[in-house]
């Protein structure tokens, strides 16, 4: 990609970013509810009308809300994103304890998803239309409609509350930070709930691009030659359609995430999903905006390697010249 094209998507980038941060900044700060519930805890109710107006003029709460967005991005092109209300400590400090443990739980469930979806669709290809193939489609289809939240709370009660084998909230025993099996111990459900709500989707769709390829002339004249069915799927079908699967993976890294988060709140599994509903719901407006901008950004760049990775294996999306037009 010429330097020309990355200075573009350089600025592109830039603009999504800014247009992002003037959103959730109004949004953060028009929505009901009030901040310094979130600095002050339960010591709010003893303060007077006036010390709270004070307080809210110490923290550049009674400023208009553009004049605090222009303090707000000065500062956070210098690198200072703020205080956390709800923790007192900067939002990066905060955010630097908890960001590994959604890497860890996203980042393992993405690469199982998908590591299974592949064995999976290929499993059914090798049945299609058999017993094992109708019963895996419905039970996908039955476990892909099911609320997350409610596959958790499911889990939760039977392992947790009812047999009591294993933990239902934390990233790990308190004190055990760098001991591997408590965290195994502790991703085990989250884990189970992220595969299962997006496994089946990603398995259908290797199935049904196997089951369109195996159809193919080219598989007819294979077969016509004595090659056996495994053959033709492991040496050329699957090969066919992995730069489709390559692609799929790219353009879902968003939505691993976002299941990420859903899960992390329900589990009480400390990292980014369950500190940004907590700086919602608390409106901790340094951490909100923080996270959000590192969410969009994930967003955005794991849609523009999609984009980049289709025009680089399709052919048809070079540019006139027959160049490969990244991004």
């Amino acid at each position: 990609m010429k330097p020309k094209k990355w200075i573009q998507k350089g600025l592109q980038f830039i603009t999504t970013m800014f247009i992002l941060s003037i959103l959730v900044f109004y949004m953060g700060r028009l929505a009901p509810g009030d901040p310094l519930r979130a600095y002050y805890g339960d010591g709010l109710q003893r303060m007077s009308t006036e010390k709270q107006e004070q307080a809210r003029n110490r923290l550049g709460l009674e400023e208009p809300i553009y004049h605090q967005y222009m303090i707000w991005i000065e500062k956070a092109i210098e690198g200072d994103f703020g205080k956390s209300f709800k923790y007192k400590e900067d939002v990066t400090e905060v955010i630097s304890d908890v960001y590994m443990n959604t890497l860890i739980l996203g980042g393992t469930g993405f690469i199982l998803t998908f590591g299974f979806a592949l064995l999976l669709g290929i499993y059914c290809i090798f049945h299609e239309n058999g017993l094992a193939d109708r019963v895996l489609c419905k039970i996908g289809t039955v476990t892909s409609s099911i609320p997350p939240f409610w596959i958790s709370l499911l889990l939760i009660f039977v392992f947790s509350v009812s047999l009591r084998i294993l933990p239902s909230s934390g990233a790990y025993k308190i004190g055990q930070k760098t001991n591997l099996f408590s965290r195994a111990q502790h991703l085990i459900l989250p884990l189970s709930v992220l595969i299962l709500s997006h496994l089946w989707y990603f398995a259908y769709i290797v199935r049904n691009k196997l089951s369109e390829e195996i159809r193919q002339e080219y598989v007819r004249i294979s077969k016509s030659k004595g090659l056996s069915k495994r053959k033709i799927v492991y040496g050329h079908c699957i090969r066919n359609i992995m730069p489709t699967y390559v692609s799929m993976m790219a353009i879902s890294i968003s939505h691993i995430l976002g299941g990420t988060y859903v899960i992390e709140t329900v589990f009480s599994y400390p990292g980014l999903g369950l500190l940004s509903f907590e700086s919602a719901k608390y409106h901790d407006y340094n951490m909100l905006m923080v996270l959000t901008l590192i969410t969009g950004a994930v967003v955005v760049i794991s849609n523009m390697l999609a984009q980049g990775i289709n025009k680089k294996l399709d052919p048809r999306l070079r540019d006139d010249r027959g160049e490969i037009t990244w991004f």
